[in-house]
């Protein structure tokens, strides 16, 4: 399978550079998986797709503020790192720009000495584990100093840092926000609920491998960076609940899926449990747990254009991609979404 089969054409104006002033005022594609019929309406809509009965799973983990400006001891050369994984004793696996001033042994200043970190190793794909030194509360700290990681296509200032984080984040521990669940307010939750849906938690912390490309020609080839996921006893008896009623599980986000795919066992049940996943879903994946997803729209050849792809069909999500391109949707992290589901 080769990756130029995931790719589309995308106007660099149709990705969307700031989030709407109103989450839920988002356009809403919706995607037949079985006959690739599209509809086009309002995120809000989403109720009339919804049923009671219906098990939606929804991703807590919360971004943190993990890009920090610091600069070298001694050279006071400019030097930007990204904290990717928390490892122990205020030890981090970070992304560190550039790279060949922060060898082992640097001093890194962050905030006129409100923060050192020192760069004791050198591991997988050039990353450095830094060793932070500080007074008080780390998540503090980073509050104070750090800045939200916005991806890479997305050049404009954020001005709220809120708006990338969902209104149910509640675990610290992402370097990218869950992007599908933005468009939620807590009134149109609340709206969910009311209407007899269930609504389960599972925790999915994103790290960068969202964001980095598939560098290989066979998909098959492409190995996916581990994130850590949590599931609870609570969350697993609902989803089990459900699809033992024979009622439908739907994902909001592909880190809610790849939580679920991941945890459950050959017949689809959870229980709890935590972990490290690096599942990577493609054409040809039998899907154990999920019936729909609602989802953002995603890069071209990446691997979460390979997952929709996976539940919905190469031809029919790349002929929505294409209409959606034509429709002027707003694109990625801050753009418009997607619910791909089956049985309308």
């Amino acid at each position: 399978m080769d990756v130029k089969d995931f790719y589309y054409e995308l106007p660099e104006e149709l990705i969307a550079q700031d989030p709407l002033e109103d989450r839920s005022s988002s356009r809403l594609m919706v995607l037949n998986k079985d006959t690739g019929e599209v509809t086009h309406k309002h995120f809000t809509d989403i109720l009339s797709y919804l049923r009671p009965g219906d098990c939606l799973v929804i991703n807590n983990t919360k971004v943190i503020p993990a890009r920090l400006y610091g600069v070298k001891e001694g050279t006071m050369a400019h030097i930007e790192i990204l904290l990717l994984k928390r490892k122990e004793n205020d030890i981090w696996e970070t992304l560190v720009k550039p790279g060949k001033k922060a060898k082992p042994g640097t001093r890194i200043i962050f905030g006129d000495g409100l923060l050192i970190g020192e760069v004791i190793d050198v591991v997988e794909d050039g990353n450095r584990l830094i060793q932070f030194q500080y007074e008080g509360i780390f998540e503090e700290i980073l509050d104070r100093l750090g800045q939200m990681p916005l991806p890479p296509y997305i050049t404009h200032q954020l001005q709220d840092k809120n708006r990338y984080q969902t209104v149910y984040a509640k675990y610290d521990g992402s370097a990218a926000a869950p992007t599908a669940g933005l468009h939620f307010t807590k009134e149109l939750l609340q709206k969910v609920r009311d209407m007899g849906v269930d609504i389960a938690e599972v925790t999915l912390h994103v790290g960068l491998g969202t964001f980095r490309p598939v560098k290989v020609d066979n998909v098959q080839d492409h190995h996916m960076h581990s994130e850590f996921y949590m599931v609870s006893q609570d969350a697993a008896d609902k989803i089990n609940r459900a699809k033992d009623e024979g009622r439908r599980v739907i994902a909001v986000g592909t880190t809610s899926t790849r939580t679920l795919e991941s945890a459950a066992d050959e017949k689809g049940r959870l229980r709890e449990t935590s972990g490290w996943t690096d599942i990577f879903i493609y054409p040809g994946y039998q899907f154990k747990v999920i019936d729909g997803l609602i989802t953002n729209f995603h890069l071209p050849e990446s691997t979460l254009v390979m997952l929709v792809s996976a539940l919905a069909g190469r031809e029919h999500v790349l002929a929505a991609y294409e209409e959606a391109v034509r429709e002027k949707y707003r694109f990625f992290s801050f753009g418009d979404a997607m619910l791909i589901i089956s049985d309308l």
